[in-house]
């Protein structure tokens, strides 16, 4: 048992849920003008869960052909025989369930909206069999968090939400593009659309700086619809530094691009959360 739950975390990457989780936490800090209860930051974190399981799960199912080719991912639990097609879809279901009743538990607005995000989730898994642009679907897929996060404490969406949102996806959508260079030739040979493999690595690096330059403006945007503070304004300063980083370390080695891609970006989102936290108990 042990070991197939071990297989199950390596299928769905679990500790990647760091990308996705401090901006829900995060709009629920700024909605609720604080600290926003127990019962909230349970049913948060369970349905964060539950909507990446599902994502990554259907994912991988629906990849597992191309990733059996692909010597990057050849490893995977779900080509390797480790995890079968069918328990992948049986995890990816349950998760789903998890995340509607989790979302009936929040509120009913949450409640509505489960089904249509559960929609927005599992159409990347697919979008990049006829379109480059599913770099930004990704974006919009994890740019639903601050949106969920603040439903619900909420109940509504106000204007900061939405430009702390178009931030993340853009964010998102900008290290997808530096990450998806590893398999530029991969995706050349199988026919399977990106913008590396379209555009080329350098008009990819140029479109992620470019994503990258509009997460901060949302985010610069954001700061100020908020009312944040000094802590908060410092939260997009750092961001702006991480990203510079990030692109330096790409650019000068591609082989750095899982360091690029994990690191820099785990410690953007969780100084973020931690600066607007400051931010708010100072309110």
């Amino acid at each position: 048992m042990i070991q197939k739950l071990k297989d199950f975390n390596e299928l769905v990457m679990f500790q990647h849920t760091i990308f996705s989780l401090p901006f829900i936490f995060i709009a629920m800090i700024v909605a609720a003008e604080g600290w926003f209860g127990w019962k909230l930051l349970l049913l948060g974190l369970f349905a964060a869960i539950g909507a990446r399981n599902f994502a990554m799960g259907l994912n991988r199912y629906a990849d597992r052909v191309y990733d059996a080719n692909n010597p990057r991912t050849a490893n995977r639990p779900s080509v390797d025989g480790r995890i079968s097609a069918t328990a992948m879809m049986a995890f990816t279901a349950a998760n789903a369930l998890l995340f509607i009743v989790v979302a009936y538990m929040i509120n009913a607005l949450a409640f509505y909206l489960s089904i249509p995000i559960l929609a927005i989730l599992a159409s990347y898994s697919y979008f990049k069999r006829f379109s480059e642009w599913a770099h930004l679907v990704l974006g919009v897929s994890l740019g639903l968090a601050p949106i969920a996060g603040v439903v619900a404490v909420e109940a509504y969406i106000p204007m900061w939400s939405l430009f702390l949102s178009l931030g993340v996806l853009f964010w998102v959508a900008g290290f997808d593009l530096l990450y998806s260079l590893q398999d530029i030739d991969f995706d050349k040979e199988e026919g399977l659309f990106s913008i590396p493999s379209r555009y080329g690595a350098e008009a990819t690096l140029f479109i992620s700086a470019l994503f990258h330059s509009m997460t901060i403006l949302f985010w610069l945007f954001f700061a100020a619809e908020a009312n944040l503070g000094f802590f908060g304004w410092l939260a997009v300063l750092f961001s702006a530094l991480m990203l510079a980083y990030e692109h330096h370390l790409v650019r000068k080695d591609f082989t750095k691009i899982d360091r690029a891609f994990f690191t820099v970006n785990g410690y953007l989102g969780v100084m973020f959360l931690l600066l607007v936290m400051i931010d708010r108990s100072m309110v």
